[in-house]
């Protein structure tokens, strides 16, 4: 998906003693604690160091623990490695895939700084029967990819050794055979963390490139290199299409809103596909209802939901899954001029039910709702919407999950083991009826806001209106989509999330 990827390959080698690598990073699980317990390609080292490594643990200085990090210099003739790093990984009892994740993130990191770009990590494998030798790989060639994800391309160059290295391949060492369940492992952990690199990117981008147009342009190429069937609705199409919601955001804009449509189709016939609507925001002032001056910059971040849809359809078309999925993405700006839509309008959406308008900064509902309507037509199996929708979500959940409601109790089951199988995690909130009388409106069939109780609750009953009873999940990741990046495999800025958790549920409907 994008040439400057790191590329991952699987190694398998016996003699790591003479495998060349500007950095070799060995993984070693809390309580190893002497040369005789040093396991695998750890105890190999160990040897070949003259015990340096198990002498550091002895001592204390370094015991294992989960993101502990210890770097040393072979001497001339002991490795072929020009430096070693060692990982630790933990308590091996609790190893999960998430351990992998993170260390491999930390060891590309690792690489950056120190200026190497190439690197070959070894990390053992529990034996705790938690996770499988496959989703170990997978794990690691995921964190690594994620973590030397970097966003600099609208920086100038600096010159000469100023110029920051890039790792460009990284190894993934493995002693004895390697097994076929390992290679589709590592294949899979690169397209799904290239996928969601893809997503970070778009929302990295500023509002002034990152505009509805630029997503378009991004849908037509993943068309174009996949072979999908792409429809994109303009100003005139939304008109004759009656999207009363969706052009009513973008009224204070100049830029031209549009509805992109992306069809994977590669299901057996007559099947129903998933749905999945991704918010399209590419900047949110608050219009008329103007957010503060303060972080308003962020705003960018507000098509996260869009960019990770896009990203899990050229992740669609690289795996080739034999599923049929349908990508929606509504896109806008939501600006102030004198023509933007103001407080107190009322609208008439796709589906023909009227939104009084109460807030305009409740806007990321508006264009989901004309989304959801259209998705209807495709007699979905499911629908899943992913939105930087609400504070409420962020005071509720922090950074650490996205909330999911839904009208469906078993999808939303799925969806969340989909999240902890990959770490994105989804927590559900309740959507009881009384909650829908908060959007009731004295002057239209509904208003766009229920006011600042619950507001994460009665924005997903905004949505539910329109996806009538298809089986469906709303996920709102205003506290994940973007931030300081203190995961190692994350940076500040765009998460990417929750691409990851899409592919991975699609991949256990097609199971």
């Amino acid at each position: 998906m994008d040439e400057k990827a790191l590329e991952v390959i699987l190694v398998h080698e016996d003699g790591v003693v003479d495998h060349g690598t500007p950095l070799l990073v060995v993984g070693v699980f809390e309580g190893d604690g002497g040369s005789s317990e040093l396991k695998g390609v750890a105890h190999t080292v160990d040897e070949a160091l003259g015990g340096q490594l198990s002498a550091v643990v002895r001592r204390g200085d370094f015991s294992g623990r989960e993101g502990q990090a210890l770097l040393l210099y072979p001497r001339s003739g002991e490795l072929s490695a020009d430096r070693v790093m060692v990982i630790g990984l933990g308590d091996p009892a609790r190893a999960d895939a998430e351990r992998y994740r993170r260390a491999a993130g930390s060891s590309v990191k690792q690489a950056v700084r120190l200026g190497a770009e190439q690197l070959t990590v070894s990390f053992p494998f529990p034996e705790n029967g938690r996770v499988g030798p496959e989703v170990i790989i997978r794990s690691i060639a995921e964190g690594l990819i994620l973590g030397a994800y970097v966003f600099d391309e609208l920086k100038s160059e600096p010159a000469g050794d100023a110029k920051p290295k890039r790792v460009s391949l990284a190894e993934v060492l493995v002693e004895g055979s390697v097994p076929e369940e390992m290679e589709a492992g590592i294949r899979l952990g690169q397209v799904m963390a290239n996928a969601e690199n893809l997503a970070k990117r778009l929302g990295n981008l500023p509002g002034n490139i990152a505009t509805p147009t630029c997503l378009a342009e991004t849908a037509r190429g993943i068309s174009k290199k996949y072979g999908m069937k792409v429809e994109i609705l303009g100003r005139k199409e939304l008109e004759r299409e009656k999207m009363g919601a969706l052009l009513a955001v973008s009224q204070g804009s100049e830029e031209e809103p549009f509805l992109i449509v992306l069809e994977h189709r590669k299901g057996p016939s007559g099947g129903r596909p998933l749905v999945l609507v991704g918010k399209g925001l590419t900047f949110d002032s608050g219009g008329i209802s103007i957010k503060t001056a303060a972080g308003m910059e962020e705003m960018k971040f507000d098509m996260s939901g869009g960019a990770a849809v896009l990203a899990v359809m050229a992740a669609l078309g690289e795996l080739e899954l034999p599923i049929d999925v349908i990508g929606i993405v509504p896109t806008s700006e939501n600006l102030i001029s004198g023509r933007a839509m103001k407080p107190g309008d009322i609208l008439r959406s796709h589906l023909g039910k009227t939104i009084e308008v109460v807030n305009t900064d409740a806007e990321g509902r508006l264009i989901l709702a004309d989304g959801l309507s259209w998705a209807r037509r495709y007699d979905p199996a499911a629908i899943v919407d992913i939105a930087t929708l609400t504070g409420a979500a962020v005071i509720a959940l922090g950074e650490h999950a996205s909330a999911a409601l839904g009208n469906d109790d078993s999808l939303i089951d799925e969806i969340r083991a989909a999240g902890e199988r990959v770490h994105e995690r989804v927590w559900p909130l309740p959507m009881f009826d009384e909650y829908r009388d908060q959007i009731r409106s004295d002057y239209a069939d509904i208003k766009n806001s229920g006011g600042r109780p619950a507001g994460t609750i009665t924005g997903a009953w905004f949505l539910r209106e329109f996806v009538g009873e298809t089986p469906w999940v709303h996920l709102d990741v205003a506290g994940t989509a973007y931030g300081d990046g203190k995961l190692p495999y994350r940076s500040k800025g765009s998460t990417g999330v929750p691409t990851r958790l899409l592919i991975e549920w699609i991949r256990s409907r097609v199971d």
